[in-house]
């Protein structure tokens, strides 16, 4: 487990990079994960996915639809790979809890989709 602070205030992770308590989450916590991430500065189209996929998930408890995500959000079809490349470090930026039995899976590199595994 790894710990970061921000504004005096200790926020855990996983050792997968995962926030530890998902009430610890506010915007500046997403800045220091995306930061974890490689993805600094964080733009305002990548917050805006984030927030997006953060309240999808607290509202229905799933993963959204990657496609939905970028209509939703008012952005080009495959918004979360262009921004993120790997949509998983985008659910991490949002301090989501990793999916259990789902991993995204690239061929190229460049587009991903969700896949369950067992």
């Amino acid at each position: 487990m790894s710990t970061f602070e921000i504004k005096g205030k200790r926020i855990h992770v996983d050792e997968n990079g995962y926030l530890s308590n998902q009430d610890d989450w506010n915007e500046e916590v997403a800045l220091a994960l995306a930061a974890s991430e490689g993805i600094d500065p964080l733009s305002e189209e990548q917050m805006d996915i984030i927030r997006f996929m953060r309240e999808y998930f607290l509202k229905y408890k799933v993963f959204p639809i990657l496609n939905n995500v970028c209509r939703i959000a008012h952005q080009p079809k495959e918004c979360v790979t262009e921004n993120f490349i790997n949509p998983e470090k985008a659910w991490k930026i949002a301090g989501l809890p990793k999916q259990d039995g789902v991993h995204f899976v690239s061929l190229d590199g460049k587009h991903y989709f969700m896949e369950p595994y067992c």
